[in-house]
């Protein structure tokens, strides 16, 4: 219900810190479990056993694709899902050789891309891996098999089934809680039943006197629910407690009562002093009216508790996080291959670390600066980042770390490589920065020196215009040395992009994509992805739309979750169909083809051409003179 391929990090670091306050703390990943158990022959007998009664008054020339081509070889599916898993799971490498000749798994309408691909690409196999990426190849292709089933489970047996959402369109920035509560008391879910199996089991194990469940995005919601029913039934004077990011962002005006009827408390932001307080209250060392960022709810009415003499830990003292617990070999290494940087996200069990609390820069004007997890800086020092990276080495035996901070602050980055090569601790690792002059040449060697693999960052508008708006606080000829420095130092780097902001016409749009585009075919960047714009109601944005001159819709009563908020934009852009085209042409650029199409190629909408010059970026690399005239391409 998050990553198939390593464990979200909030359970870890909140077990780390309880058990280093006395706590006898455990964890369980819920999402992996319930997914693992579909993946069986024995998940799979069960999965066509309600397909068939639910497409029973069907005829074959009926049935959606998935379907068909499900039960037309569900002899082949049984046969190779716990194979596939085992491979994926790092169990069986020898099996690729089987897989990659595309005659061991059945390839159901998630294959169909490949023959679309090859199209443009020719042999799109031998295009995206070459001739000796067996492994790779391999691992691409048993991705697609589990997608399809995740296609046929979608489709046959629960609607509200996805990967990495469950029933997410459910809770996310809805501000009515009824959807959510009416499927979460209804009769199970497919899904739902192996939820209650699996937190059942984990009640009978551990005897907790207390469960806390962790929603880090909508589509954790409804699960959370449907354990949390489970807990209730089982044990109805067990306490009950939910936290996590979706919490900490869209829960903030929560006044719905019934969410109580599932938990009892509700904690925000960091875990670490809401839960302790609550312990305390719950062991009689602390009236429930001096509980700190919890929701409870007292005389049929739902009650915020924030002390003001408690404050949050500092960073260095929350301790490391442990995943002890959680079956880390279980995880799926998924490839996929289309975007380098999403290939490094799902391949590989990443161990997550913070080196600070919050951004460092807190000024983007399209960032939830208001809340808690970016407004509040506080970092630990790079020796503190060593001694938890040794912890997790000597308790995991793996050596792959995901920083995952908003944004990474250089001056720690560097003292922890320096740190890391005088120690002689051989790591990977890989996080989010922001591409600024402090990344010289000589340290982005240093830090791909002491491991670093990847880094993503904001390009956000590629316009200097728009950059300003959003005080992201640089140009993009800084982006494009910045960039260069780190891909020459053999770092892949990753742009986050974004399309739609406040004003941004749709020739500044095109402008944008042709500035990728140079970047790209300069080696600055090798991997991106656009996102729409997205007014909430916690950034400057959301809380000042006169200052970026648009006018937000007014919202409905918000009963449970807010978060986005719709806008009119006087700029009037037509933000979908430009998205198609971004998209379109980014994913052509990030595989080295398509770089000499006109702009109008790639949109349904008529644009005109770049009003930039066309060696915009490699004047920019040089030195010299980005702003000369325009030179249109041949």
């Amino acid at each position: 219900m998050t990553q198939l391929n390593t464990p979200y990090p909030a359970t870890a670091y909140l077990t780390g810190f309880l058990r280093e306050q006395g706590y006898e703390a455990t964890q369980r990943d819920l999402a992996i479990d319930v997914f693992l158990s579909m993946l069986t022959r024995d998940g799979l007998d069960e999965i066509r056993g309600r397909v068939e009664e639910n497409y029973s008054d069907f005829e074959d020339d009926e049935l959606p694709e998935v379907i068909f081509h499900f039960l037309a070889r569900f002899d082949d599916y049984r046969r190779c899902v716990e194979p596939a898993v085992r491979f994926l799971q790092g169990k069986d490498p020898s099996l690729a050789l089987r897989i990659a000749t595309r005659r061991f798994l059945p390839e159901g309408p998630r294959f169909d891309a490949l023959e679309s691909m090859a199209e443009a690409a020719g042999d799109m196999m031998a295009w995206a891996f070459g001739e000796m990426g067996t492994q790779d190849k391999a691992k691409y292709l048993a991705t697609l098999f589990i997608d399809d089933l995740a296609d046929v489970i979608q489709t046959g047996v629960d609607p509200y089934f996805e990967i990495s959402r469950y029933g997410e369109r459910l809770a996310a920035s809805n501000p009515s809680f009824d959807g959510l509560h009416d499927i979460a008391i209804g009769a199970p879910t497919f899904t739902g039943e192996r939820i209650s199996a699996f937190v059942g089991r984990y009640l009978e194990e551990e005897q907790p006197d207390v469960v806390g469940i962790s929603v880090p995005f909508p589509g954790n919601m409804l699960g959370a629910l449907q354990a949390a029913r489970v807990c209730r039934e089982a044990r109805p004077d067990m306490p009950l407690v939910l936290g996590g990011g979706f919490v900490n962002t869209e829960l903030r005006s929560l006044k719905d009562e019934r969410v109580f009827r599932f938990f009892d408390y509700i904690c925000y932001d960091d875990g670490e002093r809401p839960l302790l307080t609550l312990l305390e209250h719950l062991q009689g060392k602390r009236p429930q009216s001096e509980l700190f960022r919890t929701r409870y709810l007292a005389a049929g009415e739902v009650v915020y508790a924030d002390n003001p003499a408690l404050h949050d830990f500092p960073h260095r003292d929350i301790g490391a996080p442990s995943y002890d617990g959680l079956s880390l070999d279980c995880y799926l290494s998924l490839c996929e291959m289309l975007n380098p940087m999403h290939r490094i996200w799902s391949d590989g069990c990443w161990l997550k670390l913070t080196i600070a609390h919050g951004c460092y820069w807190s000024h983007c004007t399209f960032c939830d600066l208001s809340l808690d997890y970016i407004g509040r800086y506080d970092e630990a020092g790079a020796d503190l980042i060593v001694q938890r990276i040794e912890k997790l080495i000597a308790e995991t035996g793996l050596t792959g770390f995901h920083f995952v901070d908003e944004a990474a602050p250089p001056k720690v980055l560097f003292a922890l490589a320096r740190r890391l090569i005088e120690k002689n601790i051989v790591i990977t690792w890989w996080g989010n920065i922001r591409f600024e002059k402090t990344f010289t040449p000589e340290r982005c060697r240093l830090l791909a020196d002491s491991g670093c693999v990847a880094v993503s960052g904001g390009l956000e508008a590629a316009s200097d215009r728009l950059l300003k708006k959003m005080k992201k606080g640089v140009t993009v000829e800084q982006v494009a040395r910045i960039t260069k420095s780190f891909a020459d130092a053999g770092i892949l780097v990753h742009a986050y992009l974004m399309y739609g902001f406040p004003t941004q016409t749709t020739q500044e749009t095109v402008d944008s994509l042709e500035r990728v585009r140079q970047l790209m075919q300069n080696g600055c960047i090798h991997s991106a992805y656009w996102h729409r714009f997205a007014a909430t109601i916690h950034s400057p944005v959301g809380l000042n739309p006169d200052a970026f001159g648009v006018t937000l819709r007014p919202l409905p009563e918000i009963r449970f979750a807010s978060n986005d908020v719709d806008f009119d934009d006087p700029a009037g852009a037509d933000r979908e169909a430009l998205g198609k085209g971004l998209n379109k042409a980014l994913y052509n650029y990030m595989h080295g083809i398509g770089f000499e199409q006109p702009m109008q190629f790639w949109f349904d909408m008529p644009v005109s051409e770049p009003d930039i010059a066309a060696d915009y970026i490699e004047r920019g690399l040089a030195g010299g003179d980005t702003c000369a005239p325009r030179e249109r391409l041949a």
